[in-house]
């Protein structure tokens, strides 16, 4: 029952961010609006409301549900293994990507939530490995199993696609792992690791039988 309690806790806030950008789509189709042009536009003053908005907008439908999947397996997992740290995570991860894009993206609007995704993708990778848990590392593999990928979305491969988001994306989500690496889960310490510690401890001096210093 707690598990299931957990899991609804977790999927709880990817559905909500789902459901924002789905109804901002649909209200843009509705209205004939292009609101594109509150994406991220580079070293432009009018460009930085992007930071805040560029996340939340898509170019089409195809763009969004493409990144509706990733958004909630990896937010769903996100909450549900990191949650001390989740809310850290996507905030800062909001704002470094953002910034980071308009100081150094290409004169263009850049729109969607990849940015955000890859952080997360990359925070999920590496902070199984940094944490040397072995549940991590398993969400960790299954991470690059499902995303694996994504590593070429990082190069300017395609036109059209904000690259610049996706690298700085990752970047932000690597820098995250490391920051956060001593809060939320840690490595289960098991119990012949105790005792190789008291082991240890005992050969380190103390008082011997005879009253001398070991």
């Amino acid at each position: 029952m707690e598990e299931k309690t957990n899991f609804l806790e977790s999927i709880y806030y990817p559905l909500i961010f789902l459901a924002v950008i789905w109804g901002i789509k649909f209200a843009e189709i509705l209205t004939g609006l292009n609101l594109g042009i509150l994406g991220i536009f580079p070293r432009q003053v009018s460009g930085l409301t992007g930071v805040i908005f560029a996340p939340l907008l898509h170019g089409s439908l195809f763009h969004l549900f493409s990144n509706s999947g990733p958004v909630l397996i990896l937010g769903t997992t996100l909450f549900y293994f990191y949650r001390d740290v989740a809310f850290r995570v996507i905030l800062f991860s909001w704002l470094i990507t953002g910034f980071g894009v308009w100081l150094a993206g290409r004169e263009a609007y850049h729109i969607g939530a990849s940015g955000l995704i890859y952080t997360i993708a990359s925070f999920l990778f590496f902070s199984g490995f940094i944490r040397r848990s072995i549940e991590l590392i398993a969400i960790s593999f299954i991470v690059v199993f499902l995303y694996g990928g994504m590593v070429w979305g990082i190069f300017p491969l395609r036109e059209g696609v904000s690259w610049e988001s996706h690298l700085t994306g990752a970047a932000a989500g690597t820098a995250l792992a490391f920051a956060y690496m001593r809060h939320g889960p840690q490595r289960k310490k098991y119990n012949w690791e105790y005792e190789d510690e008291h082991e240890e401890g005992d050969d380190t001096g103390g008082i011997n039988d005879e009253g001398g210093i070991n």
